[in-house]
């Protein structure tokens, strides 16, 4: 029997961790290692109408299918239920017809969404049994209105339903500290139309409370 000193114990001890540490760590190099997590980006956020944002941006708006009057540029988008191929975003043409598959052109502005669709189910009727067609508007881009000027949020925004000038402004995130209330201007063409902010508020000349049209620039001063 081989005896051994103190010394001998300990540095065959060292040999033997060394050993298992390499083992170690020759077993993690060859683990397969997991992909990295990728970091989170949200998607930039912006407000309808304000500078770097989408004109007349609709989303979020309510468009009633059975009022609203479809016009030149706006996009639609048409679903045939069970019907994939057929299922389409529509960009309305200065012509105001949409082409659709089959079917091919098709007058869509002047037109609400709901007697669109009624149209779209008689034409498909030839080639499908009994479409299913829903007609929404995915962005207004027909009618809109203009705030410029000292307001918090200036731009073009969707005319979607009748807008009056307190209500556009409240739209436009109301006025800069040195904006003049007193003396708002409504463009509407050759016209030049007034608007007292503070006089509304207080319930006076609401006559002047008008609703907009189609093209309409408000000057904030």
């Amino acid at each position: 029997m081989v005896r051994r000193t103190s010394t001998e114990f300990v540095a065959l001890a060292m040999c033997l961790c060394a050993a298992g540490l390499a083992q170690v760590g020759l077993a993690q190099k060859d683990a397969p290692q997991a992909p990295p997590v990728p970091e989170r980006v949200e998607a930039p956020k912006t407000m309808p109408g304000a500078p770097g944002a989408p004109n007349a941006d609709t989303t979020g708006l309510a468009i009633d299918p059975r009022t609203y009057v479809i016009g030149p540029e706006d996009v639609l988008y048409v679903s045939v239920w069970r019907e994939a191929d057929f299922s389409r975003p529509a960009g309305v043409r200065p012509d105001g017809k949409i082409t659709m598959p089959l079917i091919g052109d098709l007058q869509a502005a002047g037109l609400t969404p709901e007697r669109l669709a009624a149209q779209l189910t008689q034409a498909l009727s030839e080639y499908i049994n009994k479409p299913e067609i829903t007609v929404t508007v995915a962005q207004v881009n027909s009618k809109r209105y203009t705030v410029v000027g000292e307001v918090t949020r200036a731009g073009v925004f969707p005319l979607v339903v009748r807008t009056k000038v307190f209500d556009a402004l409240g739209s436009a995130g109301g006025f800069r500290d040195f904006a003049n209330k007193k003396d708002i201007i409504i463009i509407r063409g050759d016209q030049r139309l007034k608007f007292n902010w503070n006089e509304v508020v207080k319930g006076k000349k609401l006559e002047q409370n008008i609703y907009l049209e189609n093209g309409d620039t408000i000057l904030v001063k």
